[in-house]
Formats: C-alpha cells, structure tokens, sequence
C-alpha cells in the first residue's frame, strides 16, 4: 500500500513549494488528511509516513476510528464536517480543534463535553451559498462573541469551503481580510485560517492559510457510503 506514502510525498512536496512561492516559513502551514471514509489500514500508512493530523467529516466515524487507532501516539484528529448538536458527544472527547461551527447551540454543547478548552474554527458561508453551512460574513462576528464567552471552547480562528466553479483566490483573500477585521474588533487573537484542498491548496497558502485540508490527492477518491 506504497500508494499513500507516495502520495503524501508528493502533496508536501507542493505545500513546501506554496510556502516557499509566498516566502513564508516551512513550518507555517499544516497539513490535515481528510480521512473520512478512508480506511484504517490508509491512516495508519500514512502515520507510519510522518503523517500526525487526520480529518474526519463524521462524528461517529470520527469515535470509532480514534478507537480503532489509539494504539497510535500523537495522532491528532480534526473534525472537519457540519457539526450537528446531537453529535457533539463523539467530537468532544476526542477531537484537538472543530473546523466548522456555525451555530451557537451546538458550540455549547461542545464545551460542556470537551475534556478542557477545545480549539475550534468559525465556518463562514464565503460564497453565500443556500445549499452551504456555514455563517454569513456578516453575522460572524456575533457568533465569535458567544464562542469567546463559552470557557470550554478556545475561538482559533476561520474556516471556508469556496464555492465549486468559481476561482477559489478571492475568497481566501476575503476570509483573510474578515479574519483580520475580527481580530481587531473582538480584540482577540485568531491566527488560523482553515482553507484550501487537494485542487486550490496553493492558492490558499498564497492567502495566508494555516491549515489546509486534503484528502484526494493523499488517499484517493474518497469510497462511496456502503
């Protein structure tokens, strides 16, 4: 199964590349596997590559996969799917930062579970898309308020999905410029930029991302739900 390995590879070496294009530092942006759907056998691969952040989309797959690898150490997961309220149980426990929160109901939620502060991610709707998660631009800074006052939660930053079609570039430019407005305005620290995947990864380092999320172009397509 040489095929992760040789994959990863070649995504950090195009995330080396980004990075050195925009003259930032090696180490200034990470990479998380999006693993959802993918087998064990592939996460552990990948480990066994110097591969430490996973992603998953969904929170019961997310519980039982970090019990099926716990054998592993320093594995960190990621949740990176819509979290609904219900499910905040299965993230909590085990999760080091939440990419896409986009209500107030279920960030409270993950608070009164999360072991201790639990870093967590704002999703905004960039493209103002119907069919989308995620929180307008301009209620942002509402939602960020309640998060701040959670003590379970720790507000990291902004996460996105630009819309499909489109040139991704502005609309990491313009999460960027949101990041910073919020920044200044809640006077709090927010330095991660959750944004970029397999296709436009490298446009999003060119914008200051700090995580980018890729699946594809380590794993290979994703499997169909059985």
């Amino acid at each position: 199964m040489d095929r992760v390995t040789d994959a990863l590879a070649r995504v950090r070496e195009r995330l080396d590349a980004a990075l050195a294009r925009a003259g930032r530092p090696p180490d200034s942006a990470l990479l998380v596997a999006v693993s959802k759907r993918q087998p064990a056998s592939a996460i552990r691969e990948a480990y066994a590559a110097g591969q430490r952040d996973f992603g998953e989309g969904y929170a019961q797959e997310l519980r039982d996969k970090a019990r099926e690898l716990s054998d592993l150490p320093g594995l960190r997961w990621h949740f990176v799917g819509h979290l609904q309220l219900n499910k905040a149980k299965y993230v909590a426990p085990v999760a080091v930062l939440v990419h896409a929160v986009d209500e107030t109901g279920a960030a409270r939620e993950l608070a009164r579970r999360a072991p201790g502060p639990l870093r967590c991610l704002v999703e905004i709707n960039a493209g103002s898309e119907p069919q989308k998660h995620g929180v307008a631009p301009a209620d942002a800074a509402s939602l960020c308020r309640d998060l701040l006052a959670l003590p379970g939660l720790a507000l990291a930053g902004l996460m996105c999905l630009p819309p499909a079609g489109r040139p991704a570039r502005p609309f990491f430019a313009e999460l960027r410029a949101l990041r910073d407005s919020l920044a200044r305005e809640l006077s709090a620290p927010l330095p991660e930029l959750s944004m970029g995947m397999t296709e436009d990864f490298e446009e999003a380092i060119a914008e200051g991302a700090t995580l980018v999320r890729v699946g594809t172009a380590i794993f290979g397509p994703r499997p169909r739900a059985g």
